[in-house]
């Protein structure tokens, strides 16, 4: 089953939309979100643009190929490059961690995200979005994610086997 989600900038999940066969296409479950439906009405953002030195820029999200290019998603050029746009790949690959970091950090926490879970099939996106929303408040009130958690986690997996 698939967990697509919308990261802020601090790690926190702000969209999630989970329930998909782990065979359907990112852009494919994207297209049929209700994220996407309220990206294209206009109603997801607010309407305020940052300024970047003299240019006004508004939101956008930041995906990478697998996702159609629209108004308000930037995503990686393909194909042959100039420098300017592998400079911008790169910019764009360092924003995208972002979002691998708070993936690796809930799969951190959440243990039972790694693998099969034994429950019925209709239980599992009200697990996983449970799982979410626990990771924006421990991660709101700046709750360390220490190393060694994985390492402990795993030996008693082991031990209660």
């Amino acid at each position: 089953m698939v967990l697509q989600a919308l990261v802020d900038h601090c790690g926190l999940f702000t969209d999630i939309c989970v329930g998909w066969s782990g065979r359907a296409h990112d852009a494919w479950i994207f297209r049929n979100s209700y994220l996407y439906r309220r990206l294209q009405a206009g109603t997801f953002f607010p309407q305020r643009n940052f300024a970047i030195g003299d240019v006004e820029i508004p939101i956008y999200i930041v995906a990478d190929v697998a996702y159609p290019l629209m108004p308000w998603l930037m995503k990686p050029f393909t194909g042959h490059l100039n420098t300017s746009w592998e400079q911008f790949n790169v910019h764009l690959t360092q924003a995208r961690l972002q979002v691998e970091c708070a993936f690796g950090r809930l799969k951190e926490r959440f243990r039972c995200l790694l693998s099969r879970l034994d429950m019925g099939e209709c239980n599992i996106p009200e697990v996983v979005a449970a799982c979410c929303m626990l990771h924006n408040l421990v991660e709101s009130k700046g709750e360390a994610l220490l190393s060694g958690w994985g390492i402990r986690a795993d030996v008693e997996r082991r031990r209660f086997e």
